[in-house]
């Protein structure tokens, strides 16, 4: 079983490894990730093992709260957000006049005799103290958190301040003591405004990271937000206004125009045109007539139209979408893994590392407030905030953008794999090609026009049930022509058909059911050899036993098809279609769109064969494809690419959904998973970069050349700039265009 749950309490990369590490050890947990930027744990495990109240209080007993996700989320983010602003506002009207007072007589600042560090020593160092209560009480979850996580083993972001912090504090509490003992010189000694600026700066950081990353999730947001919150459905002969989650399955729903479509359903009555914008990326809108399927949340532009509700709740393509955006966001791309080893061990090295270059300045011969100094240095600015949030927020905010665009990124692991594809695998029909066959070319003698050899076809196959005959029945009507009535109607498998209209006998079918009706075909049968290596499928027609002309069907190529295989060769990769036509058919609709490498003549279970050919080549396989038979396939390759107008097998099977069904969404997930995984790296680079620099020079190694010491006061500020400055990176996703 895969459940999500909510995580609260976490701050940093430690604090996700920890939940991590102590959920998978229960019994039947096969596998777990857990991410820091969307607060969420998924979990895959065997219920009969581990059940939901296990997992809880696995999490708990690691200092950290679990929850079944509910719709109040985005509410208790924003909540969030409010309280770190006040906690900040509140923080700072204690820490500045704290600053002032502890710091402002050293540039020459005025201060009160009665508060005075010469005159009033033991005021000037309770004042502090008074100022800097409030603030430690108003961060009390930085010590709450941060000792609990320590003394259960796992140190956290929260462990490294209150350890930090609160060696500041408990110095200046000793430092008081020796003033009330008549030792003044203390009152240079005192620590608490430091403790103050560190807690409010990080709290300034975190309320800027909470903002920044209430952004990356606006994709999710803008979903829900499309939902309406009623429908008026038809009951008992009446229209009734209901709560959506009302709506059932085969209700008629009425929407009227400038409308939103509450569920999903087919049109019965009415046409229209509709704005799926936001579920497709597509901003022209789709014109809709009876019996054609309507999306939930769409717009109805124009029309007035009755439909049966197909998908209710849960079911609809909009929550299906705000499913897979959730999972995708809340997944991990296998680029974290390193970052996850790193934060694994990161806090218990850099505790170490604080108390040994403490140490080590000591012995050198430096007083206790400048060991002190290192050791709060150290602590603070190596809080691994950055490393925690470099991939995920990148992430959320790269599936996001897909979704704004109409391409469905699953999870972060196919996210990054897309960008090493080096071949994509088409499916031919319904992928390269509509899927829908369509009349392509007339030709007739002088005994009969183009437009009568179709009304009289198209009146025969009427009754028949073949695929190409549909194609031919659509030119008729096309042509406005009102078809003859037919009698003595016969379907000869393999050939074609034959039948009486317009006081005529008509024979319409392949070479065969001409030869089999001694009919001499001499005349036309070049023609057709030409047309059948275009791709098309000639079929001759004869009446009253002389032959007329010939009417070619073909499945048409996707305007964007050539467009997107030039694309792809633009961007180096390769391209190949697979089909079951022959190899003549398929030459032919390859020549058209320039693909490298045609795979005809395989059967539908040979697919998943010939991906895993191309793959044991050194191939990163990316398969398009739309139908049932394409699953296997989509599921072998490295990244599954299914066409939003497909099957629901062939989308549960893929990766990556293309809501547009359009061809050119291809080159453009490969693009968004470049650009994201570039942004991963950056934010990587940054996060390690920021550490590698920040820890040494916190432990005095510019001092110990002729440079300043760092002040912890600038550590904390680091630390929290180093967290936003990743989230804003990850935010540059949101400029990312298919078009680029």
């Amino acid at each position: 079983m895969k459940t999500i749950f909510n995580i609260s309490g976490m701050t940093c990369a430690a604090c996700s490894r920890a939940v991590e590490r102590v959920t998978g050890k229960l019994d039947g947990v096969s596998q777990v990730s857990v991410n820091l930027a969307t607060e969420k744990l998924t979990i895959i495990y065997d219920e009969k093992a581990t059940s939901i109240q296990d997992i809880i209080k696995a999490v708990t007993k690691v200092g950290y709260g679990a929850s079944v996700p509910d719709d109040t989320k985005p509410v208790e983010k924003e909540d969030t957000s409010g309280n770190l602003k006040k906690r900040f506002i509140f923080s700072a009207v204690f820490t500045l006049p704290l600053l002032y007072i502890s710091m402002g007589h050293m540039i020459g600042l005025p201060l009160p005799k009665v508060i005075s560090p010469s005159h009033n020593p033991l005021v000037f160092a309770l004042i502090q103290l008074l100022l800097t209560l409030p603030v430690v009480i108003l961060g009390h979850k930085f010590y709450t958190i941060g000792f609990r996580s320590l003394f259960k083993g796992s140190p956290n972001m929260d462990s490294l301040i209150a350890i930090g912090t609160g060696s500041a504090i408990l110095y200046s509490l000793y430092a008081i003591s020796k003033i009330i003992n008549g030792n003044t010189h203390y009152v240079h000694q005192l620590y608490f405004e430091s403790a103050a600026t560190i807690i409010t700066l990080i709290t300034l950081g975190k309320f800027l990271e909470n903002i920044s990353k209430g952004k990356t999730s606006e994709a999710i947001k803008k979903l829900i937000g499309l939902r309406p919150n009623v429908a008026l459905i038809i009951r008992d002969g009446n229209e009734i206004t209901v709560d959506i989650d009302k709506v059932k399955v085969g209700d008629i729903v009425i929407v009227k125009p400038g409308e939103k479509v509450p569920v999903d359903g087919v049109i019965i009555e009415g046409t229209t045109s509709v704005d799926e914008s936001m579920l497709t990326g597509e901003s022209i809108p789709v014109e809709k007539k009876a019996s054609d399927s309507i999306i939930g949340a769409s717009i109805n532009k124009n029309g007035y139209v009755k439909y049966k509700a197909t998908k209710v709740g849960d079911d609809t393509a909009l929550a299906q979408i705000i499913r897979l955006v959730e999972e995708a966001q809340g997944s991990k791309a296998p680029i974290a893994k390193l970052a996850d080893k790193i934060s694994g061990v990161f806090v218990p090295v850099v505790m170490a590392l604080a108390v040994l270059s403490a140490l080590a300045w000591l012995i050198s011969g430096q007083s206790v407030i400048f060991a002190l100094t290192i050791f709060i240095s150290v602590l603070v600015i190596a809080c691994p905030c950055a490393l925690g949030l470099a991939t995920p927020t990148a992430i959320m905010v790269g599936t996001g953008k897909g979704a704004e665009n109409g391409i469905l990124i699953k999870n972060g692991e196919a996210l990054e794999t897309a960008h090493k594809i080096n071949i994509v695998v088409f499916d031919k029909t319904g992928t390269i090609t509509e899927g829908k066959p369509k009349v392509t070319d007339i030709i007739s003698n002088e005994d009969y026009d183009e437009n009568y050899l179709i009304k009289i076809v198209a009146s025969g196959e009427k009754a028949s049930e073949h695929p190409l005959g549909e194609a031919i029945i659509n030119k008729a009507q096309e042509n406005d022509s009102a078809l003859f009535e037919v009698s003595n109607f016969e379907s000869i498998t393999g050939q074609g058909i034959k039948f009486s209209a317009d006081e005529k006998t008509v024979l319409f079918g392949n070479n065969l059911l001409m030869k089999n009706n001694n009919i001499d075909t001499d005349s036309l049968d070049s023609t057709a050899e030409s047309l059948s290596k275009q791709g098309k499928t000639p079929m001759y027609v004869c009446i009253d036993n002389k032959l007329c002309g010939l009417i070619a069907v073909a499945d048409t190529v996707k305007e964007s098809s050539a467009k997107a295989i030039k694309e792809l060769h633009s961007m180096g990769i390769k391209t190949a279609m697979i089909t079951g036509d022959n190899q003549n058919t398929a030459d032919a609709i390859a020549s058209q769109v320039g693909i490298d490498v045609v795979l005809a003549e395989v059967l539908p279970h040979e697919k998943s064969e010939k991906v895993k050919k191309l793959q044991s080549d050194g191939n990163i396989v990316a398969m398009v494809g739309d139908g049932i038979n394409d699953s296997p396939a989509l599921a072998q390759a490295d990244v599954g690419i299914a066409i939003g107008s497909g099957t629901d097998v062939a989308i549960e099977s893929a990766d990556i959904v293309l809501m547009k069904s359009d061809l050119m969404d291809v080159p453009a997930a490969i693009k968004l998973s470049k650009s994201t995984i570039k942004n991963i790296k950056e934010n990587l680079f940054w996060a390690f970069g920021y550490n590698t620099i920040g820890i040494p020079v916190a432990m005095g190694i510019l001092y110990l050349f002729g440079g300043p010491l760092m002040n912890p006061m600038i550590a904390g500020a680091a630390m929290s700039l180093s967290s936003v400055s990743v989230v804003t990176n990850a935010l540059r996703l949101k400029t990312f265009s298919p078009d680029k």
